[in-house]
């Protein structure tokens, strides 16, 4: 006797949803925020720029810089061709202390005098997520050029402009900057918003 299986309609929606999704059709339907901001982008004055420095014991040096510029152009056929540069202007350090900042600014750790700028230039990016990916790229400082990497995340989106929250680590040691250490770490951990508009 042959045996029926009555199925829901919870069940056949699921079963349809199954098929769908094994033929590949969400990745079509589901939008790719990275993908749909295609194009070229300046980085904007009302972006953050914010990095921290641990301190043995608790406590530490959190700031940000007051002055950047930059662009990025987002590939919507192939993120890996994306690309970024970015200049900042360590004179504008900002941590809410005076005497912070003035030595920040000296030749013990930016020497802004005799290197007014630090920028980044990425060589790689790796798309890790609908919204996310991986920036490797150079970074040089106090005439020093190092690998650097950061990890980028869309957290807005309009038809004009894209807000990025980048985070990345950065060893001082390496350009020369390593005052301080033990006491104070050898890692600056950035955590920036960098707003685009086209």
């Amino acid at each position: 006797m042959p045996t029926h299986v009555w199925k829901s309609p919870r069940n056949a929606i699921l079963s349809a949803g199954l098929a769908a999704l094994l033929a590949g059709l969400p990745y079509a339907a589901l939008a790719d925020p990275l993908a749909e901001a295609a194009g070229k982008y300046s980085i904007a004055p009302s972006s953050r720029i914010a990095f921290s420095v641990a301190q043995v014991g608790g406590g530490g040096i959190a700031g940000d810089f007051g002055e950047f510029r930059g662009i990025f152009r987002i590939d919507g056929k192939d993120i890996g061709r994306s690309n970024v540069s970015f200049t900042l202007l360590p004179a504008s350090v900002r941590t809410g202390e005076a005497r912070v900042e003035n030595f920040l600014r000296s030749d013990a750790v930016f020497d802004v005098a005799n290197f007014p700028e630090i920028s980044f230039r990425s060589t790689g990016i790796t798309q890790t997520g609908a919204s996310s990916a991986r920036i490797d790229g150079v970074l040089t400082a106090r005439g020093k050029t190092r690998p650097a990497q950061f990890d980028a995340s869309v957290s807005d989106r309009t038809k004009r402009k894209i807000t990025f929250r980048v985070q990345g680590k950065i060893l001082r040691s390496p350009y020369g900057m390593d005052v301080g250490t033990p006491i104070y770490s050898n890692v600056v951990k950035f955590d920036m918003v960098l707003q685009g508009t086209r």
